[in-house]
């Protein structure tokens, strides 16, 4: 049987993503893949804010952040404040299985678009909403990646040692929330399979970053101290870094003493896994200055793709600091195949980086234009609710 006829994950179920920018269209898209149908709503006119965010733009015009996070979903424009839309909406909630957004808390409760509201309509339906700061003190606040990267403590703990604060360079909160919000939507589904119940789930940025900072947050919590910035280095593994070598960096992460007893003879220095400010990770970690000295006197002799290729022949974790069209062509070089076409005028996708046996994703269609299946939903929604959504590729 060909893998596109198997059955998906999510067959059946319907999700109205009313969210924009990035976290709510990425969980939505995360849903698509698994075979959700996915009904993307936006403004009419302006759309979701990311389709004017560029340069980049592709050929058609089409910003490519918007492209990023909306994958494989139908396009429906309805204006909110106008009663005919409003309704439209509240119909495509009532017949939907999941519902994302991330309004301001009690924003939508004028359009009886709320959890309560929507959840007293369709008792099985899972309300996902996605805010900045929670629904309490900080429902105020409005969230966006940057600012919760800065006061989530993400920026002081990125960049060089006695440099600025840095961001991350992607949205990486945005990203995190949205796979959380997509781990606790497929939790919600499976409760509702089990007992016919539907329920508001909240996820929000700034918890979802403090739920990131893993090892960072736990050395904190432990010792009451705030971890610095350490550029490329780890503050309880070494050599775990970037190291030079002849043009250019090689990151080496090793991860145990036998790495580094490998490490070390690879380099044609065996003498460092003896050598008692070497010998354990603890060691190496408080006489890391000496440690890096030693290591890249050796390094100079090799570029980061000679050693990378040395090294990785005897299991120690390395290799070159690539550009992303290098990533995409060494991804592609292990058979990971990480680009998908969809469609020939339209911008590839990053293949979906789930794989599943029994039930693989979905092959990923272009991101809708604004209001492209319009007509067709609001024939459907205006028809009987036990009427299916067809396809509409």
């Amino acid at each position: 049987m060909d893998r596109t006829d198997l059955p998906k994950p999510l067959d059946g179920v319907l999700v109205a993503d009313f969210s924009r920018v990035l976290a709510g269209p990425l969980a939505a898209a995360t849903l698509a893949d698994l075979g959700a149908r996915v009904v993307k709503v936006e403004r009419p006119g302006a759309g979701d804010d990311t389709r004017s965010w560029g340069p980049p733009f592709a050929a058609d015009g089409t910003a490519a952040y918007f492209d990023a996070a909306n994958r494989s979903k139908y396009g429906l424009a309805l204006d909110l404040s106008a009663p005919d839309d409003a309704e439209a909406a509240r119909e495509l909630a009532t017949r939907a299985d999941v519902l994302i957004e991330n309004f301001r808390p009690g924003a939508l409760a004028k359009y009886g678009l709320d959890p309560a509201s929507s959840l007293a309509a369709n008792p099985g339906l899972v309300h996902c909403s996605i805010t900045g700061f929670g629904s309490g003190e900080g429902a105020h606040l409005p969230g966006y990646d940057f600012v919760v990267q800065a006061v989530g403590g993400l920026m002081s703990i990125t960049g060089e040692p006695g440099g600025p604060p840095l961001k991350a360079g992607v949205a990486l909160v945005d990203v995190l929330t949205a796979k959380d919000a997509t781990t606790a939507i497929l939790a919600a589904l499976r409760h509702r399979d089990r007992t016919g119940e539907g329920q508001h789930v909240e996820v929000n940025l700034l918890s979802s970053l403090l739920g990131s900072l893993v090892n960072q947050a736990s050395g904190h919590l432990a010792t009451g101290r705030d971890p610095g910035p350490m550029g490329n280095r780890h503050p309880s593994i070494a050599p775990y870094e970037t190291l030079a070598c002849r043009d250019g960096l090689l990151a080496v992460a090793v991860g145990n003493d036998r790495q580094f007893r490998a490490l070390a003879t690879a380099l044609g220095a065996p003498e460092l896994a003896d050598d008692p400010r070497f010998a354990t990770n603890p060691d190496r970690v408080a006489h890391r200055t000496e440690l890096v000295k030693e290591l890249e006197a050796r390094l100079a002799g090799d570029t980061p793709r000679g050693w990378t290729e040395r090294l990785s022949a005897v299991s120690v974790p390395c290799g070159p600091v690539n550009t992303l069209s290098e990533a995409i062509e060494f991804a592609s070089e292990l058979g990971l195949d990480p680009i998908v076409p969809v469609g020939a005028d339209r911008v590839p996708q990053v293949r979906s980086p789930l794989r599943l046996s029994r039930t693989p994703v979905a092959e990923p269609t272009a991101p809708p234009r604004l209001d492209e299946h319009g007509a067709q939903l609001r024939e459907w929604l205006a028809g009987p609710s036990d009427q299916p959504l067809h396809p509409h590729v």
